[in-house]
């Protein structure tokens, strides 16, 4: 599948102004629901991989080929463009130049490439390093020459907020829009005051990230707007949501030893398999399946 919007049409909803919504997606059942709630658009979260499939922290423990083939399956599952975290491109210049090639494939839409040091860790953890800005520039001159679609978009993050201060992210920024970028992404304010100055200082399309018990503030969606942000990443409401659902649910089943009067607690059979498009494949069933 590829997305119902083009990416030049992509382009044109993440601008200054729009704080397009962008939930985070672990696995195509989580996509399947952030387009049945009806978001446009998704952010395939780096950390909501690491956790989700391999139950470890978000500290660089994911491969390219392991990302890309959850991209591949989210693609197939989502009907909207796809933001991907790529991390720190998984490697110098060069790496990125693979990183690009294979998650564009794969149906990226967008890819957001950060300037920490390999191995990264989560944006909202302690002990974050960033590389030398002129590094960086490099990565993002490779990415944007490797696109083969010119509006394959590259999203470019600084977190040079905690190891360097505000205003070296900020000057960071600007450095990696001039590369090329054309998004870019200044993680971890911690402010309301850094997030209104952000969009002022950097007049094009800013994203924010909003990481719940994290470092950054949250504002009401207007609010954002206002301010100038094109979208607003919610990386991990689906799965820390999905966390806490079956923790309850599982907690009940051991407890008691069997769910009971605790249905509430979980999905009705008939509404999980709607949401997997099941009627679908019965359809392809009926069509192309002899019966004997």
């Amino acid at each position: 599948m590829t997305s119902q919007i083009s990416r030049r049409e992509f382009r044109n909803m993440l601008v200054p102004g729009a704080a397009l919504l962008l939930p985070g997606v672990a696995n195509a059942l989580a996509a399947r629901v952030v387009a049945d709630q009806g978001f446009a658009a998704a952010y395939v979260t780096g950390a909501g991989i690491a956790n989700a499939f391999f139950g470890v922290p978000d500290i660089g423990l994911v491969t390219v080929s392991e990302l890309a083939a959850h991209v591949a399956a989210i693609r197939e599952a989502f009907p909207g463009p796809l933001v991907v975290d790529a991390d720190t491109g998984f490697g110098n210049a060069v790496n990125v130049v693979r990183t690009v090639s294979l998650l564009e494939r794969a149906g990226a839409d967008a890819l957001q490439i950060e300037d920490q040091v390999f191995p990264k860790r989560c944006g909202h953890f302690a002990g974050k390093h960033v590389i030398a800005a002129a590094e960086m520039v490099a990565k993002i001159k490779a990415a944007v020459d490797t696109r083969r679609d010119g509006d394959l978009l590259i999203i470019a993050r600084t977190d040079a907020i905690a190891p360097e201060g505000y205003a070296a992210a900020i000057e960071r920024a600007a450095a990696y829009r001039e590369a090329g970028a054309d998004v870019t992404f200044v993680e971890a304010p911690t402010s309301m005051e850094e997030i209104a100055d952000i969009p002022r200082r950097l007049p094009w399309p800013q994203l924010l990230n909003i990481v719940l018990g994290g470092r950054t503030p949250e504002l009401p969606n207007e609010k954002l707007k206002e301010l100038g942000y094109g979208g607003v990443i919610y990386a991990n409401v689906a799965l820390q949501s999905a966390l806490k659902g079956m923790q309850a649910a599982l907690g009940e089943l051991r407890r008691k030893g069997y769910m009971g009067n605790a249905m509430e607690l979980v999905t009705d059979f008939s509404e999980r398999q709607r949401l997997v498009h099941k009627d679908e494949f019965d359809a392809l069933e009926r069509k192309y399946v002899t019966k004997d």
